[in-house]
């Protein structure tokens, strides 16, 4: 896979983007749970549901002792380039409320060009998400979107699509009918302009919603595809992990499939690399893994280091979050991967 810096007919901006996500702005709404809560919420363990305002609000008054912090998934991941020293943007939809305030304010602080489309505050609000983090670590997410919820072409700036060297697609964005438009609309302008294009899956569930979209957008538009293992199983329908690698050499897309405590597998047009995972004293959350571990892969392919390198800092970027409640970093990336060694 050949990724370039865009070139434009027009003049240059001042301001060349390794990467621009794009998704759902949220505000993440983070507790200890256990299976009972989950299970009288009805919430599927492991998942993300898509609930109403009224829905978040009786969930949230259902948890106990919350952390909050900005999130959403294209945003921990562009949050993880900007912390790991890479240029980053993001694209996304907020209300003119409080949450969208906080949410601006974070994202932007910490050094993420923000071209937020603000909307007139409503019942609705900004996104939220309600996380439910379980003794074994794993997350349950309710999540409201809010004003998200009508991402649409409109919102879209496509200049900053125009100077990034890759536009990330958050996979949550396919269960919303103008946002699907929208993405079209950032593949067409990020190939105009020589840039490249991945996507997250981002959920199990969501890609048994949406797989043909999901199989034609990897089939025909994307150069980068991240997925977990149950998520590409799900995708071509199958069991059988190796039976879904196969696959994805046959399509001769580059992947980086994540596989928990065993590592990564990245797939590419001339063979797989395997990646270990970077040992973690104790696994506390697993909310963001898969956001940072983008976020350090596509550091690396921004930077002209190999699959195999960018898998490692992607594993390490990865190791960092789940060591703590909260998909964003606590640490300074950069700093982290300086002292493994793994950046220049």
């Amino acid at each position: 896979m050949s990724i370039t810096v865009p070139v434009s007919l027009s003049p240059r901006p001042p301001v060349f983007l390794d990467v621009v996500g794009i998704g759902s702005p949220l505000l993440d709404i983070v507790a200890r749970s256990d299976d009972a809560l989950l299970e009288r919420l009805g919430l599927a363990k492991g998942s993300m549901t898509l609930v109403d305002r009224d829905a978040a609000e009786a969930i949230h008054a259902s948890m106990g002792t919350t952390i909050q912090v900005s999130g959403g998934s294209a945003a921990n991941t562009v949050a993880g380039i900007a912390s790991l020293g890479g240029a980053a943007g993001f694209i996304g939809r907020i209300a003119d409320d409080e949450v969208g305030a906080l949410f601006s304010h974070d994202i932007s602080a910490i050094g993420v060009e923000f071209e937020a489309a603000v909307v007139p505050a409503t019942h609705e609000g900004s996104g939220r998400c309600l996380v439910m983090v379980t003794d074994d670590a794993q997350r349950t997410m309710a999540t409201h979107l809010g004003v998200a919820n009508g991402f649409a072409p409109s919102d879209l700036d496509i200049s900053i699509v125009e100077r990034s060297q890759i536009t990330y697609l958050e996979g949550y964005l396919f269960d919303q009918p103008p946002a699907k438009d929208a993405m079209r609309a950032a593949v067409a302008a990020a190939h105009e302009a020589d840039g490249s294009v991945a996507v997250s899956l981002s959920d199990r569930f969501c890609v048994e919603r949406h797989r043909q979209d999901f199989l034609t957008l990897i089939e025909e538009e994307a150069e980068l595809l991240f997925a977990n293992e149950d998520e590409i199983k799900e995708l071509f329908e199958t069991r059988s992990t190796e039976a879904a690698l196969d696959a994805l050499e046959q399509i001769g897309i580059v992947a980086a499939i994540t596989l928990g405590a065993k590592g990564c597998v990245v797939v590419t047009p001339s063979g797989r690399i395997d990646v270990a995972a970077v040992n973690v004293a104790e696994v506390v959350d697993t909310n963001g893994a898969g956001d940072l571990f983008a976020a350090g892969f596509l550091y690396g392919m921004t930077h002209n280091y190999d699959p195999a390198r960018s898998g490692e800092l992607g594993a390490l970027c990865a190791s960092e979050v789940i060591g703590h409640l909260g998909a964003r970093p606590q640490r300074n990336l950069r700093d982290l991967a300086l002292e493994a060694g793994l950046l220049d």
